[in-house]
Parts: C-alpha cells; structure tokens; sequence
C-alpha cells in the first residue's frame, strides 16, 4: 500500500498517536513495532480465567464447599468495584451532582446484588455439609473482610463507627487511635466464655490494624458523609440523591448484616441450641442492626427512622417464623411484637 492510498482517518490516527508519545518522551515507532510482535488478545487470557477458575480450594471432601468459596470469592469482587466508586466519590475535588447520583446508584446495585445473591447461596447449600465443613475453617470468618471495614471507613465518621454504648464518649477531636478501640464490630469478635478477643479478631488486627488507621486517617475529613456536606446545598436536597444515599445506607447497614442473620438463624439455630459462629463469637447480638445501629448518613434519616433502625425489615423477613418459634429466635432483636403485632 502506497502513502496515497492511505486513508485520510488513518493519518488523522497516526499523527494524534505520535503527539501522545511525543508528549512522554516515546518514540511511536517503537510502540507500533509491539504491535505488531504482540498476540490477539483472548477473554480467557484477558481475565485470566484459568487462574480464576483454579482459585477455589476447598479444605474438606463435601460438594458445597466450593458453593462457599465462590460465593465469597465474588462478594470481595463486589466489594472492590464499591470500593472504585468510593475512591472517585472521595477525591479532593467534589465531583458535580450527575456523577453523584451515577456512582451512589452503581454503589447501591452493587448493594442489591449482593444481598439476593447471598440468598442463592444461603439456599443453595446443605445444612448438615455446612455444619460439618465448617469446623474446618476456623478460625477464618466473613469478619475479616477488610474490604467491607474499608468501605465503611470511606463511607462516614470513624465516631459513627464507635460502639453505640459508647459513642458519646467521643467527639470529631477525639485521637482516631482510641475511637478505633472501641469500633463497633470488635465487641462482635470477643469469646462468648472469656469474654476475650478471639483468635480471628487478633489475626485481623494484627494483619489489618495500621492499614485501617491509616485509610480513617486519609479520610477523616474526606469520606463519604462529609463529601456531601461539601456538595452545594441545592444538590444536597436533590431528592434523588437523598433516596440513593438512603438506601446505600440501608443496604449497607440493614440488608446486608440481615441477610446474613437470616442464614445464621437458618444454619446455625436449632431447637436444643445455638451455634456459635466459627469465630466463636455470639452472632446474635453482633448481626442484629438494633444492637449496632450504625447509620453512615445519619443526617438523611429522621428521629423515628433511627430509633427503629432496621425493626420493618426484621419483620417482613421474619414473618413465616412467627407462629412457630419468633420470641425464641428473636427475642433480642427488637421489641419482640405479640403474634397479632407482626402480622399486621
């Protein structure tokens, strides 16, 4: 092919091409020389698939097993892309209100997803295979997730994360160090019998604990609460943001700890006991929003809304326990309602 006979588009190609690698300091032959030594790019070279698919090693010989690392496998990919989000949402420069509405909205269906997927899993595998290959992986526990504790420490205060027994103890000047003691999900991990830190809280502190201090510091006046109160105040009172930030909250702070007490109940509640989580911790007390009553956005919600956090959903979600067995399987969630009460 003569220089004549190339197209005209081409040229336009090949001279912004040299001005990009002029304006590095590249040489645009050399990198059109890769090209053409570089293979096609395939899907399963592009995403790995063949390591992906061999990263599902199972510690005991039952089926279901691999249901459960998979599942987990993709909950921390979900976390990640929530966590993107979060990173562009919390630059030094507050991003205008359509990408706003956009990147809160992704963050919430990412929310949505995980909480339904969690019931495809939760269903999905046998009760008496969990019971029994789950003693084989103590003492690792879905609390140890430090992409779920980073999202939350992008997502609000570190004082709003604080224990809910404690947190008037503490202001906005409180040293970052003593309020992260006393984060609410530690008192989630102590022994039921000791009433010490268990074995998987002292791991994850050892492994995660300057990392997490760390990110509260970076964010401590850049998380995601404060960056809408920077946001103008006629963007602030866009109702469709509002109710986006609502149900991030909600997803975040009611669904998702509830989707995994409903499991709880269903794998680990029987008539004559009640399991322990594998982190030996008491699961009932820890999971139940009323007890953490952490809310990122408290500002979106009103009086009442705080109060009752998170009671209506209990309610729905628990509805076909009711004339069976609701004060015992939940008595400490909330004021438990007579039978009358909770069907109405």
């Amino acid at each position: 092919m003569s220089h004549k006979e190339i197209r005209p588009e081409l040229i336009k190609r090949l001279d912004k091409l040299e001005q990009k690698y002029e304006a590095m300091g590249q040489d645009m032959l050399s990198y059109l020389d890769g090209l053409l030594y570089s293979r096609y790019l395939t899907y399963w070279d592009y995403l790995e698939l063949d390591t992906l698919l061999s990263l599902q090693k199972p510690r005991t010989e039952f089926p279901d097993e691999e249901i459960f690392i998979v599942y987990h496998q993709v909950t921390e990919l979900y976390f990640k892309l929530i966590l993107l989000e979060l990173e562009h949402l919390c630059k030094p420069e507050v991003a205008p209100l359509p990408e706003w509405r956009r990147r809160v909205e992704r963050m919430v269906s990412y929310y949505r997803i995980l909480v339904q997927s969690f019931e495809v899993m939760a269903e999905g595998m046998d009760r008496k295979e969990f019971l029994k290959f789950r003693m084989a992986l103590l003492p690792a526990s879905g609390f140890q997730s430090v992409q779920f504790r980073s999202i939350e420490l992008m997502c609000t205060d570190l004082l709003l994360l604080v224990s809910a027994p404690v947190r008037g103890v503490y202001d906005d000047e409180s040293p970052l160090s003593e309020m992260f003691e006393h984060i609410y999900w530690k008192y989630g991990n102590i022994e039921l019998k000791s009433g010490k830190k268990t074995l998987t809280l002292r791991m994850f502190e050892e492994k995660y604990n300057q990392d997490l201090l760390e990110l509260a510091a970076h964010h401590r006046s850049r998380n995601l609460r404060r960056q809408f109160m920077r946001l103008p105040e006629a963007d602030q009172q866009d109702e469709h943001l509002r109710s986006l930030m609502r149900e991030l909250d909600l997803q975040a702070n009611v669904f998702w700890p509830l989707s995994h007490y409903k499991s709880a109940v269903r794998y680990l509640n029987r008539d004559e006991e009640v399991i322990a989580a594998t982190g030996g911790t008491n699961w009932q007390k820890y999971l139940p929003p009323k007890f953490q009553r952490v809310q990122f956005f408290p500002q979106l919600w009103s009086e009442q809304d705080q109060k009752e956090w998170g009671k209506s959903w209990v309610l729905q979600v628990f509805k076909e326990q009711i004339e069976d067995n609701w004060r015992k399987v939940t008595p400490e969630i909330i004021a438990a309602p007579t039978k009358e009460e909770a069907k109405a």
